[in-house]
């Protein structure tokens, strides 16, 4: 159990999951948040985290920093997705360590596993295939960060943690027009066509593909909750270099499934358009979650309540 008294630097604080795990703490009754905007702190700048954790000594660290994006920045940027995510983390765990920092939680993705990854996906499935191929840099840099964890944990015998969340949507989500994830993407879409009375709208793939959907505030419960687990617990239900933990629902949509449920949520009356020309990405991906399961934690949230609170968190950003 963390003590409330301890000073828990939360990076990535203003992002979707950091945010709600900074008012997860705060709910909690965790007076002592550290936070930095990236003109605070960039953390892609090793000296300056140096100095930052030289000043502040934090006791926990959260690590919820990553430069993320869906099918189509992945596939535009990959340089800047491998570099920005290996920096981030690289700096983090190694600076936090230089001080002492015993405990720490490090949020990785889902697309770490296989394309072809047996469904659902068990932590034991990780570096076992080809990974998909749309975001192999992001997914390189993830795999790299839940190793630098369990490596330094090994070597130096520190807490470092790794949650692996499954696709998170919510409050605070990026809804730009290009770079964003399917739900925002889709909810954006949706709405601005409704609006403009459009007849069709047109959306990527076949809508064949599976996909599993966990609400950002059910994501920070798992992350405190994590983080709270006595050390013999975690080491138990672990190993030493297989340590990650699955979060996620256990249960997946079709993305025509999830437009047709975003279409009604929104209200769209139009006819949605299947464009087979583009991508659909992974077949499927859905997240084995027995073993959080077993250590005391399941999602709440259902897709259609969360989709709802999501799409009028939007609507009043756009007012």
């Amino acid at each position: 159990m963390i003590s409330k008294e301890s000073i828990i630097y939360v990076a990535g604080h203003r992002g979707m999951v950091g945010s709600a795990i900074c008012q997860r703490l705060q709910d909690l009754g965790y007076g002592h948040i550290l936070t930095r905007t990236h003109a605070e702190l960039d953390l892609l700048n090793q000296q300056a985290v140096r100095e930052f954790f030289s000043r502040e000594k934090p006791d926990y660290v959260v690590i919820a920093a990553a430069k993320v994006g869906g099918i189509y920045a992945n596939d535009t940027f990959p340089a800047d997705f491998i570099y920005q995510n290996l920096m981030i983390e690289a700096n983090l765990v190694h600076e936090a360590w230089q001080v002492g920092v015993k405990d720490l939680l490090f949020l990785g993705s889902s697309c770490i596993y296989p394309k072809f990854a047996e469904q659902p996906m068990k932590e034991k499935a990780l570096l076992t295939g080809v990974l998909e191929s749309t975001n192999e840099p992001y997914a390189i840099s993830k795999i790299a960060g839940i190793k630098l964890c369990e490596s330094y944990n090994r070597q130096y015998g520190t807490s470092y943690r790794s949650v692996m969340p499954t696709n998170l949507y919510g409050i605070n989500d990026n809804f730009h027009p290009k770079n964003s994830h399917v739900i925002p993407a889709l909810l954006r879409r949706f709405h601005e066509s409704k609006i403009d009375n459009a007849p069709e709208i047109k959306v990527w793939g076949t809508g064949t593909a599976k996909r599993e959907f966990l609400y950002v505030t059910d994501m920070a419960e798992a992350c405190v909750h994590v983080m709270c687990l006595k050390q013999e617990i975690y080491a138990k239900n672990t190993q030493p270099m297989l340590s990650h933990i699955n979060v996620g629902t256990g249960q997946d949509v079709t993305i025509k499934e999830l437009a047709g449920t975003i279409s009604d949520v929104v209200g769209y009356q139009g006819e949605i358009i299947w464009d087979s020309n583009m991508p659909d990405g992974t077949p499927r991906k859905l997240m084995d979650v027995s073993r959080l399961k077993s250590l005391g934690w399941e999602a709440k949230t259902g897709l259609r309540e969360g989709l709802e609170m999501t799409y009028r968190w939007f609507t009043q950003q756009e007012q």
